[in-house]
């Protein structure tokens, strides 16, 4: 099989797999949309153990940051100076250049990945129902997105992993 076929079917059936699991037996903790960004960041940054690594702890990173994000704008008062939606922007705008100044550090590096992570709380956080809210955000179930979210990204980065590997078995069937 050649090793696009091999890429194919390979993510095709982690891909099922996965599905079964998000709505299935590990429904609530974890979400396939979450993984979905990892795997294809794992990929996009190489598909090696260097952009696996980098994958899971930078996209773990912004998680941390879009967190601590969220939770300062669920305090903000009514009475701020700047208002709202002033003052989430400006936090916004804080947290992003802070979590990309990081990459400075050789273990934050990857950029893309930590914007992925950020993003990927804000989504959980803004399109589910009650979840920016400082019980959530300080809560330690599993509606916390920082566990969640991380969970469900280290859960994608080890779909990449399977799948590459899968796919480099498929590759050497004649």
């Amino acid at each position: 099989m050649n090793s696009l076929s091999a890429l194919s079917v390979s993510i095709g059936v982690l891909a099922g797999l996965a599905t079964f699991l998000a709505v299935g037996p590990l429904s609530g903790v974890f979400l396939i949309w979450a993984a979905t960004i990892s795997w294809a960041a794992y990929f996009a940054l190489g598909g090696t153990d260097e952009a696996a690594k980098n994958t899971v702890v930078c996209s773990i990173f912004g998680v941390v940051v879009a967190t601590y994000a969220a939770y300062e704008i669920a305090t903000i008062s009514p009475n701020t100076a700047l208002g709202f939606p002033l003052m989430p922007a400006v936090i916004v705008t804080v947290t992003v250049i802070a979590m990309c100044l990081a990459a400075n550090i050789p273990a934050l590096s990857a950029i893309p990945a930590s914007v992925l992570g950020y993003s990927a709380t804000f989504g959980y956080l803004l399109q589910t129902p009650d979840k920016l809210s400082t019980d959530v955000l300080l809560g330690a179930g599993w509606d916390n997105p920082v566990l969640i979210i991380s969970c469900s990204l280290i859960i994608g980065v080890g779909l990449g992993i399977a799948s590459a590997k899968l796919a480099a078995k498929l590759t050497t069937i004649e």
